[in-house]
């Protein structure tokens, strides 16, 4: 069974700096893209950035310039180096990817557990 596993996450101040990190485990055919999305209290899950297989990428307007998603073809993982953090960008992060499994015909969503971000003096 595929899963998604994230590490990073944490308190920072305003205008810091934070590194988020997931790996898609088990039975990993081929990675379309994977990215993150957020989900603040109160508001709808949205996208934060993603990035194809061939490193296509695509950023939310309000993360432009200071957060930078990369990948490891490799290790079947994705980065996400997030500069000049505001408080606004506090949330939840969840990492996505759209895989196909070893064997499958189609690829499935799949989701991270979740990790917080929390930015705050």
């Amino acid at each position: 069974q595929v899963q998604l596993v994230e590490s990073g996450g944490g308190l920072v101040q305003p205008g810091g700096s934070l590194r988020l990190s997931c790996a898609a485990t088990g039975g990993v055919g081929y990675i379309k893209k994977m990215g993150w999305y957020r989900q603040a209290p109160g508001k709808q899950r949205e996208l934060v950035a993603v990035i194809t297989s061939d490193d296509t990428t695509n950023y939310a307007e309000s993360v432009k310039g200071r957060f930078s998603i990369s990948r490891d073809g490799a290790k079947d993982t994705v980065d996400l180096q997030m500069n000049s953090l505001k408080p606004e960008d506090t949330a939840v992060y969840y990492c996505y990817g759209d895989i196909l499994r070893l064997h499958g015909r189609v690829s499935f969503d799949y989701w991270g557990q979740g990790t917080q971000v929390t930015v705050s003096e």
